[in-house]
């Protein structure tokens, strides 16, 4: 059984085009870090959405992810209520030491359910050991459910994981949805599943076609779910900050 109960997701917008690249700075030299000495933080990444990306993003007209730069995710374990109450405890100390970046706005925030792991064949590693496993960045679809079918989650299960590990340049895939075991923290996600494609090949490349490949799921979906977001993101280097440089690419 897979150690991660909680996928954390941020989808996070930089309000000032002129602060990406203090955001990236704080972000990983000094906020990231701090989160690892809590018991039940088990890994942290964060990956960039890049102009062309953007451009090619699929976004449903009412989505709130349209102006998205960057998604993080936190992969938690038990003890899982412990490490939430902690990790917005240590959010609020560091604001409190003037240990947090004023130009971001979150426009998805909060604790999923981690739901289950998909590997493709030719991966050597264990579903369960994707996310740990370099990559080139990540494809994420965001849905709204409207209505659960155990149909169609019983499809996400047998067709559509293994169908989207099936894609030249997808190594893995880990899903997640929101809970009520959490609701009592007080991050309000919303009703909504998060499909994660882990990327060893192009981003843009493979996140043209599994697009292609998403077109089926929302057919399937129709009525049950809303793709809010269908979009790849890069692996972020440390020290290379510059996508957004051009003023209009910001």
């Amino acid at each position: 059984m897979n150690k991660v109960q909680v996928g954390f997701f941020s989808f996070t917008e930089i309000t000032d085009p002129a602060e990406h690249h203090a955001y990236n700075e704080w972000h990983m030299l000094d906020h990231m870090p701090e989160q690892y000495p809590i018991p039940g933080v088990a890994y942290g990444q964060r990956w960039v959405r890049t102009p062309a990306l953007r451009a090619a993003s699929l976004v449903a007209a009412d989505s709130p992810f349209d102006p998205v730069h960057y998604v993080t995710l936190y992969l938690m374990t038990d003890p899982v209520d412990r490490t939430l109450r902690d990790f917005y405890t240590l959010g609020g100390d560091l604001r409190a030491l003037g240990r947090f970046h004023a130009f971001r706005r979150s426009h998805l925030s909060g604790p999923l359910r981690f739901l289950e792991s998909t590997v493709a064949q030719r991966v050597l590693v264990s579903a369960d050991a994707v996310p740990y496993r370099p990559h080139r960045g990540v494809h994420v679809i965001v849905e709204r459910v409207e209505q659960h079918d155990a149909d169609y989650l019983q499809w996400c299960h047998t067709h559509h994981a293994t169908a989207l590990c099936a894609l030249e340049g997808v190594a893995g895939v880990w899903q997640f949805a929101t809970s009520p075991a959490y609701k009592d923290h007080v991050w309000e996600p919303g009703n909504r599943r998060v499909t994660v494609c882990w990327l060893d090949g192009d981003v843009n490349e493979t996140s043209a076609t599994a697009h292609r490949l998403d077109r089926v799921r929302r057919e399937r979906a129709a009525g049950l779910t809303t793709t809010e977001l269908s979009s790849g993101f890069e692996t972020i280097t440390p020290w290379q900050w510059s996508w957004f440089d051009d003023p209009r690419h910001a």
